[in-house]
């Protein structure tokens, strides 16, 4: 697999404490299988679906207990560099850039408002063996309450291109790397509580939202949003038993035109 153009979502991967739970979870609503623990990695667990790897469980390391999220991984052919360039635009590095055996190397960061993403350098891992296809990884969005900090921001990390929907309902905008669109970025409205923290909402395909959905509610997993139909797909968003939220996607039930765009500058 040739290296990603830089900014590209890469790879995606979650801490939780009942890692049993986690894995019963996604296996019953995305069909996940999972490879064998890493315990020279602190027991890291990939994600297959049709045995090719689409994401990561693993339990916390001592002390960082807590809340479960997804995080999301950007390439970059520098991870070092690019941690630079996070701290020249006002982020922050919360994990040094530092290598992970043969497999790459990594760092954690956020933006000015909080929202918390890797970067990933690829070794042997280069990424996700598979996605775009049911059971993996589709689509991401940053959802913050300063999109103009956001729409500020990472392009001087990452050579995105900004260009914001032409909607007074909605502020949203869509980071593209030349003509390919790599992320979103979604304004939360004042119906998300206060306390709910900025973060990357990482989409996941499926075959059918609602049958998903039902999936879901099921296995235990709260709907926060949906499911709804778009331009894009039919999408709901969730929080599954142990707190991290995420999203599927049916993009084969996209109706409607796409929207209108204009350069943000």
């Amino acid at each position: 697999m040739a290296a990603q153009p830089e900014g590209t979502p890469v790879w995606a991967d979650a801490m939780f404490a009942d890692l049993d739970g986690a894995k019963a979870f996604y296996g019953e609503v995305l069909g996940w299988t999972f490879g064998e623990a890493s315990s020279e990695f602190g027991n890291y667990t990939q994600a297959l679906k049709d045995g090719k790897a689409v994401a990561a469980v693993v339990p916390p390391m001592p002390g960082q207990e807590g809340h479960s999220a997804w995080v999301l991984y950007l390439a970059s052919s520098d991870v070092a560099a690019a941690a630079e360039r996070v701290r020249a635009a006002g982020g922050t590095v919360l994990m040094d850039p530092m290598q992970v055996g043969s497999f790459g190397s990594m760092a954690i960061a956020q933006d000015p408002a909080g929202v918390v993403f890797g970067l990933w350098q690829g070794g042997d891992h280069k990424g996700f063996e598979l996605r775009d296809a049911p059971g993996s990884y589709g689509w991401a969005e940053v959802f913050t309450r300063d999109t103009a900090a956001a729409n500020s921001f990472f392009p001087q990390v990452f050579p995105y291109r900004v260009q914001k929907i032409v909607d007074d309902n909605v502020d949203y905008s869509v980071y593209s790397l030349d003509e390919t669109p790599a992320l979103g970025s979604m304004g939360m409205g004042p119906q998300v509580p206060a306390q709910v923290p900025p973060f990357i909402s990482v989409y996941f395909v499926v075959e059918d939202c609602d049958a998903a959905a039902a999936r879901v509610a099921k296995a235990g997993g709260q709907l926060v949003f949906g499911p709804m139909t778009s331009p894009f797909g039919r999408f709901a968003s969730f929080v599954d038993p142990q707190g991290a939220a995420f999203s599927v996607i049916d993009p084969n039930a996209a109706e409607g035109e796409q929207p209108s765009m204009v350069e943000v500058a």
